[in-house]
């Protein structure tokens, strides 16, 4: 089996659009084992009780940013070693220093192309 066909990942986005856009690229990469969420606070329990590989968040959410979103995976003992990518429409150089702090593994910019999405989840998990 190849990395895409047994790689899971969780996509957290408090817009539905935005998880939308999300999950079309992670069909067109090949990626099927995939779930969502509206929220950063549900996703770390869920999180905590069902580890994935990689985690894609928006940062812009209500209740938990991804960046607090991110911070409560890396004080867990069961997932403090999930792929983290940041999806933002600003990324401001003291949002990714603090990610990069966080042990953030790499980000995207809105918009993003599928291909963006696929290279950007590349650098983190290895060639799909």
């Amino acid at each position: 089996m190849s990395l895409r066909e047994t790689l899971r990942v969780m996509v957290v986005d408090d817009m539905s659009v935005s998880r939308e856009l999300i999950t079309q690229a992670l069909d067109w990469i090949g990626i099927k084992h995939y779930t969502t969420t509206a929220d950063g606070q549900a996703a770390l329990q869920a999180l905590s009780a069902q580890p994935v590989h990689l985690v894609i968040s928006d940062f812009n959410m209500p209740n938990m940013n991804g960046l607090q979103l991110l911070r409560g995976l890396r004080m867990n003992r069961a997932t403090q070693r999930i792929g983290f990518i940041l999806v933002t429409g600003r990324p401001e150089p003291e949002i990714i220093e603090q990610g990069r702090q966080l042990a953030m593994n790499n980000y995207i910019k809105k918009p993003f192309t599928q291909e963006a999405m696929k290279a950007c989840i590349e650098r983190v998990v290895g060639k799909l």
